[in-house]
């Protein structure tokens, strides 16, 4: 049960040295509490699912086995989590914990043997675990045991069946054996969990399969930073692309996350992840495409033929009669984010190739237009509640400054509205 805790707490703050990280991940002391207190509400749901292992040992020279123990009750205290500077972890305790369970018990003396069952309450259990964060040599988030400690107040024994009144003059014998196995376990079971714990986090992919042409890096760039409110997790953040992994021609540069005290949760975001995933689709060739007249709308007074585009380029329908166009776009260099305070800007440099559809189906180049834009969101958060979860709304209000040499200047005026998870306050 107590294992449990650390998983799900460690499950939250989840997901290159010497690299400065592009993204990162602030869990608060506000959010460590509110994960302690959902993993210990499951916990205690499911309590009446677990088998505990067999308990087995010897006293006055009768072999016993106590199998089969399920728990029927448990005054489960909440437990306490906190983060742990000494060892860069966390630290959890629990006290007064009692459960009682019954099970099967079993005996043999030599050639003797007996059976029956049991009734077993086990008093004022306290546990205490100590466990250290860090990172692999792949970036993987690491936990090890540092220390644990577990105490036993009491337990009382009833047997029944077979020949149990035998034994219950010796009940006294068998209860503090009993005692001091339990107690025994306690920590070797703690133990065993942190390293399947271990081996769960190293399985983990650190490198997310995004789309068909994206994968995204998340491995950690240094081991975790803890003070006495938080745990920072610094990651990579770095978007590749698939066909050709390149890294591109700028590097992450550092940024410090502010202190957010009164948040569960904190994430970080760069500029540049955003130019990563840029460089990978455009040195991918993705950031291209082409148009043509079937997608414009029928109701547009200009479409993509040669005598529409008259009025602005006079010689086409002087030269190319009646013909259909096709419009190939592309970025001609990588296209640029910049995160400022309250906004982000986009550097887009675009080119445009004109040409004209001859009856055979090929293709006459006609022009080609370099175009600049330039996004300059401002954005705001709003929180909304959502089926028990807490999701940030991030609205951008963009104006476009759309040049071209030899369109001339065209304004436009766009709204985009997305979902972006940002700090969360409850």
């Amino acid at each position: 049960m107590f294992q449990l805790i650390i998983i799900v707490v460690l499950t939250i703050v989840s997901c290159t040295t010497g690299e400065n990280p592009a993204f990162q991940v602030t869990l608060n002391n506000k959010g460590l509490q509110y994960g302690k207190h959902v993993a210990a509400g499951w916990i205690q749901d499911r309590l009446g699912l677990i088998t505990l292992p067999d308990i087995s040992g010897e006293a006055l020279l009768v072999h016993y086995t106590l199998s089969g123990i399920k728990i029927t009750k448990c005054d489960f205290p909440e437990p306490s989590v906190e983060f742990y500077q000494n060892v860069t972890g966390l630290k959890s305790s629990i006290t007064g914990l009692s459960i009682a369970v019954n099970g099967s018990w079993a005996t043999h003396l030599g050639v003797i043997h007996d059976g029956g069952t049991f009734d077993l309450a086990v008093f004022n259990v306290g546990v205490t675990s100590v466990v250290k964060l860090g990172k692999d040599s792949n970036g993987h988030l690491s936990v090890t045991n540092v220390n644990c400690d577990a105490k036993v107040g009491d337990v009382q024994m009833n047997f029944y069946g077979g020949q149990s009144w035998i034994f219950k003059p010796f009940l006294k014998y068998y209860k503090g054996h009993v005692l001091a196995a339990i107690q025994a376990n306690i920590c070797p079971n703690v133990e065993d969990f942190i390293v399947k714990v271990e081996s769960h986090l190293q399985a983990l992919n650190v490198s997310i399969i995004v789309d068909s042409f994206l994968s995204l890096d998340l491995n950690l760039t240094s081991s975790p930073v803890i003070d006495s409110t938080s745990l920072n997790l610094p990651l990579k953040g770095q978007f590749y692309s698939i066909k050709t992994h390149k890294e591109p021609p700028f590097v992450a540069q550092p940024f410090t996350m502010p202190k957010q005290t009164d948040y569960m949760l904190s994430i970080g975001l760069s500029d540049f992840t955003a130019n990563s995933a840029s460089y990978a689709y455009y040195s991918d060739g993705q950031l291209m495409m082409y148009i043509d007249d079937k997608m414009i709308p029928p109701a547009s007074p200009v479409h993509l033929n040669t005598s529409s585009m008259g009025p602005y380029i006079p010689q086409l329908p002087q030269m190319f009669p009646n013909l259909l166009m096709k419009l190939l776009v592309y970025a001609r260099n990588c296209p640029m984010f910049s995160f400022q305070p309250g906004a982000v800007k986009l550097g887009l440099p675009l080119a445009i190739k004109a040409f004209a559809i001859q009856p055979n189906t090929s293709l006459t180049p006609l022009f080609k237009l370099h175009v600049v834009r330039v996004f300059s969101p401002k954005c705001f958060f709003t929180f909304v509640p959502y089926k028990k979860s807490i999701k940030a709304h991030a609205v951008f209000t963009q104006a476009d400054n759309y040049s071209s040499r030899c369109l001339g200047k065209i304004n436009s005026g766009r709204r985009m509205d997305f979902n972006f998870i940002t700090a969360v306050k409850i």
